[in-house]
């Protein structure tokens, strides 16, 4: 299949993806700190809803502190911590009401955690570091796709049948080169490197761990927010475990 064809055969995908890259570059250019957190608060809470549904977990008051979260982490200066109280408070309500239930935690490991983790990577790096991490990821994922489409033969994890090994090796390859080319911009060359190469890995496990849930949950998609492009999850799936290792690779080697 041709590249003409790959772009006629998933044309509500194309328009949708453009639309989303239009958004995205208008919050770049306003580059405005309060803008920047509510919009991201806003995919938090698809995502919160979305994971909800994919866990199976139908507790409503869990949105009320998603909200009291996201609140606390615009005026907390390190809002990557505020997870750590999230999980303590509920531990010690559990242990209180003698009521164990891990299965309410897990829209606090995900998607809170990584969420929280990439308005750190806003609040600490800016809006240049956040738009690297964005190009990272989106080369990762539309050049493991094309690359797939087009030679991909062997698969690559029973997770995701639809995943190749050359497909992810070729996203990774071009996402790395295209990452590491912006990075010089904003870090030493080999720091560019390292991070570009281990963010674009990170984004396709990411991307996996999603499939992972969905398939659990027995559903193609996360949701139907976007046409041609699933849920709020299944576009942030791979953001999600790579915001945190940029951050970490970040504020440890920078």
């Amino acid at each position: 299949m041709n590249f003409k064809a790959l772009i006629e055969s998933n044309k509500q995908r194309v328009l949708t993806g453009l639309a989303m890259i239009a958004f995205a570059a208008i919050i770049a250019f306003l580059d405005n700190g309060l803008i920047t957190w509510a919009i991201l608060g806003v995919m938090y809470l698809f995502a919160f809803y979305e994971s909800m549904n994919l866990f199976g977990i139908k507790d409503n008051k869990l949105y009320v502190y998603a909200i009291a979260l996201w609140l606390a982490a615009y005026v907390y200066p390190n809002p990557d911590d505020l997870i750590f109280l999230v999980l303590i408070i509920s531990l010690a309500i559990m242990a209180y009401t003698k009521q164990l239930n891990y299965t309410l935690l897990a829209p606090f490991l995900y998607p809170s955690i990584s969420m929280l983790f990439m308005y750190t990577l806003y609040h600490d790096f800016g809006m240049n570091i956040l738009l690297w991490l964005i190009v990272i990821v989106a080369f990762t994922d539309t050049g493991a796709y094309f690359v797939g489409k087009s030679i991909g033969k062997t698969p690559f994890s029973p997770t995701s049948p639809n995943k190749t090994l050359e497909g992810v090796l070729g996203g990774v390859m071009i996402a790395s080169t295209a990452g590491f080319v912006i990075g010089t911009l904003f870090v030493s060359a080999w720091l560019a490197l390292l991070v570009s190469i281990s963010v674009s890995i990170t984004s396709v496990f990411g991307d996996l761990f999603e499939s992972l849930l969905k398939r659990e949950a027995d559903v193609k998609d996360s949701g139907t927010l976007f046409p041609g492009h699933g849920g709020m999850l299944d576009r942030l799936d791979g953001y999600l475990f790579s915001a945190i290792v940029m951050v970490i690779l970040l504020r440890g080697l920078a």
